[in-house]
């Protein structure tokens, strides 16, 4: 397996992680609105959001520079 595949491959396992952790945070700023779930769930929710799309974003620059 070439570094290449390893970060493609990486890239798609993140893609994936992103949606899910998209849907919590859509899932926790609803319970928040309605009062179910407390106003700092909603920062965790962001924060592990934001750290999921960096990480995404990193896998796909770093497959970028691979094929040069």
């Amino acid at each position: 397996m070439t570094l290449r595949n390893a970060a493609l491959l990486a890239l798609i396992g993140m893609l994936l992680l992103t949606v899910l952790l998209t849907a919590d945070f859509v899932n926790t700023v609803l319970g928040v609105a309605r009062g179910l779930i407390p106003a700092m769930a909603l920062l965790r929710s962001l924060v592990y959001l934001f750290a999921g799309a960096g990480v995404t974003v990193f896998f796909y620059v770093f497959g970028k520079a691979q094929a040069r």
